[in-house]
């Protein structure tokens, strides 16, 4: 199975609209960890969110996909 460059196999568009969003991109950084099995970054999400959001939502513009701390 391919990684997804997304939200959870979401294309970059969707994922780009579903980052926008602080609670969208809460649940959703938080799933993504959990899927790709790194507990660490799900605790830390959850307590440092608005520094995730702003890393999340960066790392989709430029590289078009979810890889810092996921």
């Amino acid at each position: 199975m391919a990684k997804s460059s997304g939200y959870l196999g979401f294309g970059w568009i969707v994922s780009l609209i579903l980052a926008i969003f602080p609670i969208t991109n809460i649940i959703l950084g938080v799933l993504i960890r959990i899927k790709r099995n790194n507990l660490i970054g799900v605790v830390l999400n959850i307590i440092l969110c608005p520094v995730f959001y702003i890393i999340d939502l960066v790392s989709m513009i430029v590289a078009r996909k979810i890889f810092v701390l996921a």
